[in-house]
């Protein structure tokens, strides 16, 4: 049994497509065919079956896929007890985290890397919940975030870290007269006007909640991406946000105030495949994250982890 066809059927099954693991893995389309073809005829079944215009695999080639998972895993294992050996910090370490949370949590773990002779390369994306998983595949570390709690939608046969539960808060200008209110309710914000994030994106779900609480659609007068921009727009106006507590810069024209009545809370958590999980440069980058993680929150969240 070559190990070789487990590896690609297990590639296949995360990332869908003969075109995608071929761009992954740095071959032709034709050359990922012809692997697939070979691994066939081993086996002695067929592993693929035709899909609009690509493939996807049989029953058997799932159950093989499932298999290198669990090869690439036991590997991962080996290595990381040889890199303990030989005190080696055991390679370097990719990172993908959406932007608040590379703010709240990275300079300390890059510090940490720093020290302890890890090379971690940090990319910054904000994708849609349901596309945090898929990223796995590309990066060893996923920071993720969920509006519905820690356990992450699409995350089946992945290591799940559960990092911190943070408040979202109601941002509004220091001179906004609810600024003088310790805590919110949603009757309390029903007739202001909002910057909101894009429909859709997380944040969008508070707002969603108290329209559908107070009975009628809140006034968004802007909808943008960025945080900074946000907080930006909020000061200079007389416009509520929704923004995240730990990462908001309050104070100095912007204030964040409570708001009950809602769910307004988000989870973030660390998101790895099997493999990568083991590998020991990434253990220790992510202790270094959950410590941080830790630091951070008032409200520490017992650390729980779990194969998804």
């Amino acid at each position: 049994m070559d190990v070789r066809h487990l590896q690609l059927l297990r590639e296949l099954a995360d990332r869908g497509s003969v075109t995608a693991v071929a761009a992954a893995t740095h071959r032709t389309a034709s050359a990922v065919s012809q692997q697939l073809r070979t691994a066939q005829r081993e086996f002695g079944m067929r592993l693929v079956e035709p899909n609009g215009r690509g493939v996807k695999l049989t029953e058997a080639g799932a159950l093989l896929a499932a298999g290198g998972v669990e090869v690439e895993a036991a590997i991962a294992t080996v290595r990381a007890r040889w890199d303990a050996y030989r005190e080696d910090p055991g390679g370097p370490v990719s990172i993908v985290a959406f932007p608040s949370a590379a703010a709240l949590l990275l300079p300390d773990v890059l510090a940490d890397a720093d020290e302890s002779g890890i090379s971690v390369r940090v990319v910054d994306r904000d994708p849609a919940e349901s596309e945090f998983a898929g990223l796995t595949s590309d990066f060893d570390i996923v920071i993720a975030h969920s509006l519905t709690g820690p356990c992450l939608v699409a995350t089946a046969g992945l290591t799940v870290h559960e990092l911190v539960t943070e408040p979202l808060d109601i941002a509004m200008s220091a001179t906004h007269p609810l600024a003088r209110r310790s805590r919110l309710t949603p009757a309390d914000v029903k007739d202001a006007s909002w910057i909101g994030v894009p429909a859709g994106y997380p944040f969008d779900v508070v707002l969603t909640s108290i329209a559908q609480l107070v009975g009628h659609q809140l006034t968004v007068r802007q909808r943008v991406r960025d945080n900074r921009v946000i907080e930006s727009l909020v000061m200079a106006g007389d416009s509520l946000a929704v923004l995240p507590r730990f990462t908001t810069r309050s104070g100095a024209g912007l204030e964040l105030r409570e708001i009950t009545g809602v769910p307004a809370r988000r989870y973030l958590s660390a998101v790895m495949r099997p493999d990568r999980a083991n590998r020991r440069a990434v253990q220790s980058v992510l202790e270094s994250v959950k410590r941080k993680a830790a630091s951070v929150s008032p409200d520490r969240v017992e650390h729980r982890t779990w194969l998804g």
